[in-house]
């Protein structure tokens, strides 16, 4: 069964194909837009659960990961 590939990018976020419906903190459902999203990995985001680009400033520092998810 194919997978969806997960990528926690070397001191960055995790990149995540497609695009995801979710709930936001007022309640509203809200969809991605593009080709991909990132999540962040830092726990310094302002935009939480997405990447803001504030593990740069915060010299967040963890390896390259990959994951596969499948649905079974």
């Amino acid at each position: 069964m194919a997978g969806t590939t997960v990528v926690a990018n070397e001191n960055g976020p995790y990149l995540v194909p497609g695009s995801a419906t979710y709930i936001d903190a007022d309640g509203k459902e809200q969809k991605t837009t593009g080709t991909m999203f990132a999540l962040c990995r830092c726990g310094h985001s302002s935009n939480k659960p997405f990447c803001d680009g504030a593990h740069k400033k915060a010299a967040f520092t963890a390896p390259k990961i990959e994951l596969t998810v499948t649905a079974e």
